[in-house]
């Protein structure tokens, strides 16, 4: 049986756009004359959804719409997405400060949230009285805060302010102390938000290393949220993505990051991209220009094994004699972690030709389950020479790993510590 200590069932939360509350007080009338009939809110039927880049057609807006996830005790749930997905909203929302428009929440624990610098201190009281201050609103006794709070201010690292006014503690100290607080009390379930980017990386480090010990420890359930997607993957036993106010992926924290990732990435139905300005960084010589790269391996099979070479064909125009040039590229996994670089031989007598088209394989690639992308380059092969690219293009052909038909084990229960690269082996008797 599966220990749930946390639920939600079909949250929902609409903003009125342009005002201060809810809406007018014709609005709240009529919401009020519905009630007592029995009848819906009748503003539950309108409102846009929440794309914060498009312009809508009504006053209101979804910020969050039918969200569903039950979370087991002592999982790490990471929540991720875009810039006004829904996040934060969807957090102060578990974190009680807010209450849902439809929809509702099943606890099983008492919940302690870091939402966002400054929530829940008092800046006149020293660090140390709002360390009881925040004990008192989780439920603790004074001989239970008592009893953790040396151990709070050394996590901290605030010792020799802790005595002072938080009012007057920089925004890294404050969110030092405030975790420790947070993560100290010994809450059931531990909210935190982008909070954590605030510190400095040594504390970053310390604090997923704190809240991966309470949760394998201490069985405490953690959800976290951050656009550190290193962070995410390190910590987290699983994550959702969040799109417009809507969970559009649920699953494996490695799956929940490459989907996030992969949102904007739309490939072309014939695997070609033309080459613009956009895929360039700056600008190059135009002494070559790369005008097109296909990914020749069939269409909707770019689910490659370590034995199914990746098939490029790049367009290329050559706008001056040119003696010598060679292609060369690297391949990124889709949190942007180049993983490896290819070379092709040096390839001379190609003064006369115009446009050419020429084919790359990539063979032996080992690549295990993951979604990836290349960045490709064209110069003359001479690396003591300075300035020696004429091309660079960037981000192109995002392709997937999904299976290995080498492997016993099947991909898609590789371990995400297992790295990127399969390493084939052979034993031998001595």
């Amino acid at each position: 049986m599966k220990d749930i200590i946390l639920k939600a069932e079909n949250i929902s939360k609409q903003y009125r756009l342009g005002q201060v509350g809810t809406g007018t007080m014709a609005h709240d009338l009529n919401r009020w004359w519905h009630q007592i009939r029995g009848k819906e809110n009748p503003y539950l039927k309108i409102g846009d959804t929440n794309d914060r880049s498009t312009k809508g057609t009504s006053d209101y807006v979804w910020a969050l719409q039918d969200i569903n996830f039950e979370v087991e005790r002592g999982e790490i749930l990471g929540i991720i997405g875009k810039n006004g997905a829904g996040k934060s909203t969807l957090l102060k929302i578990l974190s009680r400060v807010t209450a849902p428009t439809t929809g509702s929440i099943k606890f099983g624990g008492r919940v302690a949230s870091l939402l966002e610098v400054g929530t829940g201190f008092n800046g006149e009281m020293t660090g140390r009285e709002n360390i009881y201050l925040n004990g008192a609103i989780l439920g603790m006794t004074k001989k239970e805060i008592k009893s953790k709070i040396d151990e709070i201010i050394e996590f901290s690292g605030c010792e020799r302010y802790i005595d002072t006014p938080v009012k007057r503690y920089s925004s890294g100290m404050y969110v030092r102390l405030a975790f420790a607080v947070a993560a100290f009390l010994e809450p059931e379930i531990l909210i935190v938000d982008e909070v954590l980017a605030v510190g400095d990386a040594e504390f970053q480090k310390k604090a997923i290393g704190k809240m991966q010990d309470i949760s394998r420890t201490g069985g405490r359930t953690v959800l976290f949220v951050s656009h550190n997607m290193a962070a995410v993957k390190q910590l987290c036993t699983r994550g959702i993505v969040l799109e417009n106010g809507k969970v559009v992926f649920d699953g494996e924290t490695i799956d929940s990051i490459n989907y996030y990732l992969n949102l904007n990435k739309i490939k072309s139905a014939e695997n070609t991209v033309l080459i613009s300005d956009k895929h360039r960084k700056f600008k190059t010589t135009k002494e070559i220009q790369i005008l097109a790269i296909t990914l020749l391996n069939p269409l909707y099979e770019n689910c490659f094994t370590s034995a199914n070479p990746i098939r490029l064909n790049f367009k290329v125009e050559f706008n001056k004699p040119i003696k010598c040039f060679r292609i060369a590229g690297s391949i990124f996994t889709s949190d942007e972690y180049k993983i490896g670089t290819f070379f092709t031989n040096n390839t001379e007598n190609y003064e006369n030709a115009k446009v050419l088209n020429l084919e790359v394989s990539l063979i032996d690639h080992n690549l295990s389950r993951g979604s990836y992308y290349f960045a490709f380059s064209i110069g003359n092969g001479d690396e003591e020479v300075g300035n020696n690219e004429y091309d660079i293009v960037y981000e192109l052909l995002p392709f997937e790993i999904t299976h290995k038909e080498d492997l016993k084990t099947p991909i898609n229960k590789w371990p995400k510590d297992w790295g990127n690269i399969y390493f084939q082996s052979k034993l031998t008797n001595g």
